[in-house]
């Protein structure tokens, strides 16, 4: 499941990317920064972000999550520093949702 989510999360990316000035580096994979790296999406390019991976979740496998959640803000590391760590927290909250 997660290179179902990596693909929705890359292609995401690549959306976001069409709207930018600037390109995040999609060839990095996991390491690709998004969010407090040299190369950083502001914070309206990130919502974005989140939107478009929230509905493509429920669009391809019927779970409605929320990304940017009290988990999320509460986090020592956040979970949206880059394509890999997006991934891994996304998986982790479609997990949660299985278990409900």
């Amino acid at each position: 499941m997660r290179h179902e989510i990596f693909e929705i999360v890359t292609q995401s990316v690549c959306n976001l990317n069409n709207t930018l000035d600037f390109k995040l580096p999609l060839e990095q994979g996991d390491s690709c920064s998004l969010y407090g790296g040299s190369i950083a999406l502001d914070s309206i390019s990130l919502v974005t972000l989140i939107v478009d991976i929230e509905q493509a979740i429920e669009d391809q496998f019927n779970r409605s999550i929320i990304l940017a959640n009290e988990k999320a803000m509460s986090q020592r590391n956040s979970p949206f520093r880059t394509i890999g760590t997006l991934t891994d927290y996304t998986l982790e909250l479609v997990k949660e949702c299985e278990n409900v």
